[in-house]
């Protein structure tokens, strides 16, 4: 079992609290007129869950609110969370606080409430909270490495703010937002159950051992490469034998290779003779100053070859450290006690042990070490790509140089050619260039250091993984949970009326819609016409799928929060006191019918909050009004008396 939500709460300046009370189990619904802080309820949620931004919206929760916070309950468990608003310029509050407490304590007192707890660390405590496995890898679209789940990722399926309740394009929670549909559609398959962490670490090898494959063929290809320009190099070595810049050398037998460290050693140590008659010739000081600058270009390249071999070391070791952490964690042997520190557990029989034992305290030491390993190189990470482009900015400025160079000693010799061509010393130095500049253009093709071919090696370890895994499995576990999902979801479209109810309903897990499939074709969610439609099939959705979470005992919280359903039948901006009647309110009422069904099948385990305008007096709407927030009886979220100014957004 996961969490629900038993209070929300705000806090002024003056550390007074307002608490809205929430029943566990139930439907709880937040009644009552526009602008009075309804909506407000799901940013607060969402705040506190360990949102990257600052969410909360409106005049007086900005300007009048210090703190956020929820209670959450878990079985005879209890965590207080609380989130302060930015101070000063800052986009978001970068720490919480995150605190057990007895089952039924009132939130804390503002003076003891402390935010030390970062917000990784809050977001992974409340990941835990949640049940989630953060052990797990899962490869994301426009992730340079597969991600963690967390409860960030379990809110897809939980809320659903005003401009989505009812969106054809939108079914789940953000999917509007850059890049979060990849991550939605990469996590739908581990909140259904559809991957195991066995599987995922096996995963993660088969992605390791692949990213190492293709690596390996690169290096290959690229040592396999051979110089274009070789009868070039040929020519300039026989002109530096004729100048006497090296002395004899064979005909047979010359290799690229060869031939590159001939005319290397031809510029790289000048004869005294050389020396003296080069004097302060021109031409000799721009060719002294090629060479420097190449030699500095040789070192700076061979700086940032190091850096990033020593970057890719860094990653390779937390791939490995965080495997065999999670190996190490999976064997239950450490868990969170509800005064969240660690506790030493029997994994077998799961009961806590009044001491550690050995074995207990030498995993904690590895973890402890892994843990701190890790740590370091992350920092690490950083300053090593800082120097990387440090280096990289100071290869550019040298290659400027050289090319500065080449320009001077290009106008300088063209002038001069014939001259230089009969003085001997001063036709070495144009030589000299001449080799130093086809050096520096043909640097790409030097080929490197033997690679040690693995290939045949790595492919039948990668057959391997890949036969233990079963492309398959989890596609067909995938699929088969999703069809059962698509059952509950037609179920409850006959139940609502919905269109296409006659026809096979699906849910699309890659498209993240709705799908009917009639005998004129598939048609989606944007396609069926009526705003009753898209509520309705987002209500059927999102309960038949937190049916199975509980049914299967996922890790996504058991709550489902609904900002204002019934607007598709009573706009926002009606006027105060207006009623449904008719068609329109016989098919609001049906929706909660639908939603209290799905409640009592669940005896408990589901939890449903919504902020509505409308008002029924029928059941089960009635039975589940927690509050009526109206200007005629002078109750919102923001007591009137926290707001010390007037402000036009209430």
């Amino acid at each position: 079992m996961t969490f629900q939500i038993a209070a929300i709460s705000i806090y002024n300046a003056a550390g007074e609290i307002r608490t809205v009370p929430l029943r566990t189990g139930r439907m709880n619904i937040i009644t009552g007129d526009s602008r009075r802080g309804k909506s407000a309820l799901l940013n607060i949620i969402d705040y506190c869950l360990a949102s990257t931004e600052y969410v909360i919206k409106g005049a007086a929760l900005r300007n009048f609110v210090k703190v956020f916070s929820v209670t959450l309950v878990k079985g005879n468990r209890q965590l207080f969370v609380a989130r302060p608003a930015p101070s000063g310029k800052a986009a978001t509050a970068a720490t919480m606080c995150v605190v057990a407490q007895a089952l039924g304590a009132p939130p804390v007192a503002r003076a003891d409430i402390e935010f030390s707890t970062p917000l990784d660390v809050a977001k992974d405590l409340l990941s835990d909270f949640a049940g989630i496995d953060r052990t797990i890898r899962i490869p994301a679209v426009r992730a340079a490495r597969p991600i963690a789940p967390s409860i960030r990722h379990a809110l897809f399926f939980c809320l659903q703010k005003q401009n989505e309740v009812a969106n054809p394009d939108l079914l789940f929670h953000s999917q509007g937002e850059e890049f979060r549909p990849a991550t939605i559609r990469a996590m739908i398959p581990y909140f259904l159950g559809a991957i195991d962490p066995g599987q995922a670490l096996l995963e993660n090898r088969l992605r390791l051992k692949r990213q190492e494959l293709a690596e390996l063929e690169a290096a290959i290809a690229a040592s396999e490469i051979r110089s274009p320009a070789s009868g070039q190099a040929r020519a300039l070595l026989t002109e530096a034998a004729e100048v006497g810049l090296i002395g004899a050398i064979p005909r047979e037998g010359l290799t690229d290779d060869l031939v590159r460290g001939y005319l290397t050693a031809a510029i790289s140590r000048p004869s005294v003779e050389q020396i003296s008659e080069v004097g302060d010739d021109p031409v000799s000081l721009l060719v002294e100053e090629r060479r420097e600058l190449r030699s500095r270009h040789s070192r700076i390249r061979a700086q940032i070859t190091n850096l990033r071999l020593a970057l890719k070391e860094n990653d390779e070791f937390l791939d490995q450290a965080n495997e065999h952490h999670a190996r190490l964690a999976s064997l239950n042997l450490l868990r969170l006690t509800e005064g969240l520190e660690w506790a030493s557990a029997c994994p077998i029989c799961d009961s806590l042990t009044p001491q550690s034992t050995q074995m207990v305290e030498r995993i904690r030491n590895d973890l402890a070490r892994l843990d701190n390993n890790i740590s370091v190189i992350r920092n690490d990470a950083p300053g090593i790509n800082s120097l990387i482009a440090a280096q990289e900015n100071a290869l550019q400025e040298v290659r400027a140089l050289l090319a500065r160079n080449q320009d001077e000693l290009d106008e300088l010799t063209a002038s001069r050619r014939s001259t230089l061509e009969s003085d001997a010393s001063r036709r070495m130095a144009l030589v000299e260039g001449r080799i130093s500049l086809f050096l520096e253009t043909a640097t790409r093709f030097i080929q490197g250091p033997p690679v040690d071919d693995q290939r045949d090696a790595l492919r039948t370890q990668i057959a391997e993984l890949e036969e233990e895994i079963g492309a398959s499995a989890r596609d067909d576990r995938l699929n088969s949970f999703v069809s059962l999902i698509s059952a509950s979801i037609k179920q409850k479209a006959v139940t609502l009326d919905l269109e296409h109810k006659e026809s096979p309903i699906r849910l699309d897990p890659k498209g993240l819609t709705v799908v009917a499939d009639t005998s004129r074709g598939p048609v989606r969610l944007s396609d069926m016409g009526g705003g009753e439609n898209w509520l309705g099939y987002h209500v059927a959705t999102l309960l038949s799928m937190h049916e199975w979470f509980s049914d299967q005992e996922c890790p996504v919280p058991r709550f489902l929060v609904l900002d204002q359903p019934s607007q598709v039948y009573f706009p926002e901006d009606a006027p105060d006191g207006s009623a449904l009647v008719g068609a329109d309110r016989a098919a609001l009422l049906n929706l909660y019918t639908a939603i209290q069904e799905s409640i009592d099948l669940l005896d408990g385990d589901l939890q449903v909050i919504i902020m509505e305008h409308a008002d029924l007096d029928d059941e089960p709407f009635r039975g589940s009004v927690e509050d009526r927030w109206r200007r005629s009886n002078g109750k919102a979220l923001v007591p009137d008396h926290w707001i010390t100014e007037e402000l036009e957004d209430l």
